[in-house]
């Protein structure tokens, strides 16, 4: 089920909205300051292809410790990477998801362009996992 959902995901916007992603990492990487977003770019972008079955969670709950992106050297990166591209990144989700939500089969995808738009406002101190280790990292969390 994972694959027909990842195919239609990418077939109905996943697909443009992953390369937006892959877009900005490129333009982050030229700026040379960006560096560290364009990674993460990268990998969210990645993720944005193929949504289902996979996970954003922060590496703060993963590791159960703090590192540099789940501090506030990480606030202060998602405030900056908000005021350059987050915003527009979760412009876009919102507006696919709008489209999403036209249709009956759209719905889940429209949910998913939702949750990823929340992504796209703070992604710094975020890790992508498959939802197998998310599940299981929580139950060890609680």
């Amino acid at each position: 089920m994972r694959i027909l959902g990842n195919i239609l995901w990418f077939i109905l916007g996943g697909a443009f909205m992953g390369l937006a992603w892959w877009l900005i990492g490129i333009l982050a990487a030229l700026s040379i300051v960006g560096l560290p977003w364009a990674k993460a770019c990268m990998v969210i972008g990645q993720f944005t292809f193929f949504p289902f079955g996979m996970e954003a969670i922060s590496r703060e709950e993963l590791h159960r410790q703090k590192d540099i992106g789940t501090g506030w050297p990480g606030t202060l990166g998602n405030i900056i990477w908000f005021i350059f591209a987050g915003f527009w990144l979760a412009l876009g989700h919102i507006i696919a998801a709008g489209g999403n939500f036209l249709s009956i089969i759209g719905i889940p995808f429209g949910i998913q362009h939702l949750k990823l738009a929340g992504i796209a406002l703070a992604p710094i101190g975020k890790t992508i996992v498959p939802k197998e280790v998310a599940r299981h990292t929580r139950i060890a969390n609680f």
